[in-house]
C-alpha cells in the first residue's frame, strides 16, 4: 500500500537541491566494514537508493550480498500484456543485471514474497536476515521505514530490528519521499541524515543499473496499463552526484524532561477528548477487554486520564502512572470523585509499583522506552500478573521522529515474550490492538463455557 499516488508529478528534483537544509547535513563515513547487506523490497529499490554505496563498498573490497523482500510483480496490476509471473521473472533478471554493473561479485538472494504484502511475511524477511549471521563490522541498508510505501516500511523497520538484535550498523535510504515530500514537510528527517558523494565514474554506473530495470523506466507495450511506471520527473532524484540515508532513530529511552517540554502549556496535546481517531480507538480498546470486571487494573501512562476515566468502570481497583506531573494533575482532576482509582507519577521501567494485578494496560507508551528498557517492563509485566492476568497494548505504527522505537516493534516484542499467549488482535494501518493472556490463550467463549 502507498501512501502516496505515483503518477502524480511530485517535487521536481531541482527544489530539493535548493534546500537550505542541505548545509547542515554530514557526510557519511564509512570505516572497517566487514559486509554490505543490501535490503531492496522490490527488484530496483537497491539501484535507485544504494547503488552508488554498493560501488562505493564493492570498490574498497567489501564483500557486497543484495536481499530481495518481494518479487515485484504487482508493479503492472492491470497490464493486458504480461502476466503476474512473466513480470516477476523479468524483474528477476533486470535485477541481476543491474547489480552486474554495481559489484559483479554480489551475492543475490532472492526471497519471492509477494508484492505489497511484505508487512504481512516480516517473518521470514527476519529469519533470513538473521540467518546472514550480522555483527557489528556489518553494515545493512533497506529502504527508509517513513517512506509512504508499506513495504519500504516493513524492510526498513525489520533490517532495523534485526541490525539491533545482532549489534550491526544500520543505514536507511529514501525512494519515494523525493516524489510526495518538500524540504519544508515535517516528515523529512533532516537531522538524521547523511550524504555519500558519488564520483562521475559511480553516477555513471548507477544510471546503468536504474536504466537495466528496463520494466520499470519504459512502457511493457503502448496499450493501457502498460504505462511507465517511473518517469523521468522522478528518475532525477537518482542522477545527483550524492546519494541520501538515514540513519537510526535514538536508541534510548526518552527522558522525563522530554513529556515535560512536551505539555508545557498543552491542556491536550494528543487531541484525546477531541479527535475521533481517539475516541475511537479508546472504545476499541475497552471494547476488547474479556471480561467485564477485573480486581485490580495498572495502567503505565496514563497522560490526562481519557483512558483511564473508562477502565475505571471495568475495575474495582486502578493504579495509572505517568511520568510528568502536568497531566498527572489533570487526569486526578478528572478523577477526584473515583475514589477506587489511584494516579500516581511513576518513571516506569526505572520506578515499578507493587502489587499483584489481573489488568495491565500499556497504551501509547512503550514506543518511548528502548529496547533494552521494553524487555525489563515486559519481565516486570510477567512478575506482577496475576495467573488469570489479562494485558492489552496498543500503539501507533507509523514512524516518529525521536522515538527510540515503533509500535510494530514494540507489539512483536510482546507477542515473542514467552509469559505471554495472544488472545485476540486488532490491525490497522495506524495501529495495533494486541490483548494478552498466561498461556494457553483460551477464548472468551471457551472461559465462560459456551464451547
Amino acid at each position: 500500500m502507498m501512501d502516496f499516488d505515483h503518477r502524480t508529478e511530485g517535487t521536481a528534483d531541482e527544489v530539493w537541491l535548493a534546500a537550505p537544509q542541505w548545509a547542515e547535513v554530514p557526510a557519511l563515513v564509512l570505516t572497517d566494514l566487514a559486509r554490505l547487506v543490501v535490503v531492496s523490497a522490490h527488484p530496483d529499490d537497491e539501484s535507485l537508493g544504494a547503488s552508488g554505496l554498493i560501488i562505493h563498498a564493492a570498490q574498497l573490497g567489501v564483500p557486497v550480498h543484495v536481499v530481495v523482500a518481494t518479487n515485484g510483480d504487482a508493479s503492472h496490476p492491470d497490464s493486458p500484456s504480461t502476466t503476474p509471473a512473466e513480470l516477476a521473472a523479468v524483474r528477476r533478471a533486470e535485477l541481476l543485471s543491474a547489480v552486474q554493473h554495481l559489484a559483479p561479485g554480489a551475492s543475490v538472494d532472492f526471497l519471492e514474497l509477494p508484492d505489497g504484502r511484505l508487512r504481512e511475511h516480516v517473518d521470514t524477511l527476519a529469519a533470513h536476515l538473521g540467518s546472514l549471521e550480522l555483527g557489528p563490522r556489518d553494515l545493512i541498508v533497506a529502504p527508509w521505514r517513513g517512506d509512504g510505501h508499506g513495504d519500504h516500511e516493513a524492510a526498513g523497520a525489520t533490517a532495523g530490528r534485526i541490525a539491533r538484535n545482532r549489534g550491526a550498523q544500520v543505514l536507511e535510504y529514501p525512494v519515494w519521499m523525493w516524489h510526495w515530500a518538500t524540504p519544508t514537510d515535517a516528515r523529512v528527517p533532516w537531522s538524521r541524515l547523511v550524504t555519500l558523494a558519488l564520483t562521475e565514474e559511480q553516477q555513471e554506473r548507477k544510471e546503468l543499473a536504474i536504466r537495466a530495470h528496463t520494466s520499470q523506466n519504459a512502457p511493457l507495450s503502448d496499450a493501457p496499463g502498460d504505462e511507465v511506471l517511473l518517469g523521468d520527473r522522478f528518475h532525477d532524484h537518482f542522477c545527483r552526484p550524492f546519494e541520501v540515508f538515514v540513519t537510526p532513530l535514538g536508541s534510548a529511552t526518552l527522558s522525563s524532561s522530554f513529556f515535560s517540554d512536551f505539555y508545557e502549556g498543552k491542556s491536550d496535546p494528543w487531541g484525546f477528548e477531541t479527535r475521533w481517531y481517539e475516541i475511537r480507538k479508546r472504545q476499541l480498546t475497552v471494547a476488547s477487554l474479556p471480561r467485564p470486571l477485573f480486581a485490580s487494573g495498572l495502567e503505565i501512562g496514563c497522560s490526562i486520564g481519557v483512558l483511564t476515566a473508562d477502565l475505571a468502570g471495568r475495575c474495582a481497583s486502578l493504579l495509572a502512572t505517568d511520568i510528568a506531573e502536568q497531566p498527572i494533575a489533570t487526569a486526578r482532576a478528572r478523577l477526584i470523585e473515583q475514589n477506587h482509582v489511584e494516579i500516581t507519577r511513576a518513571d516506569v521501567p526505572t520506578e515499578w509499583p507493587d502489587g499483584q494485578f489481573d489488568l495491565v494496560v500499556v497504551s501509547e507508551v512503550a514506543y518511548y522506552w528502548s529496547a533494552e528498557d521494553l524487555d525489563r517492563v515486559l519481565e516486570r509485566i510477567a512478575l506482577a500478573l496475576t495467573p488469570d492476568g489479562v494485558v492489552v497494548a496498543c500503539h501507533w505504527r507509523h514512524p516518529v521522529e525521536g522515538y527510540p522505537q515503533r509500535g510494530d516493534d514494540v507489539h512483536r516484542a510482546f507477542r515473542e515474550h514467552p509469559a505471554l499467549a495472544l488472545l485476540s488482535e486488532h490491525r490497522e494501518d495506524d495501529f495495533l490492538l494486541d490483548v494478552f493472556v498466561r498461556p494457553p490463550a483460551l477464548s472468551v467463549a471457551a472461559e465462560t463455557g459456551l464451547v
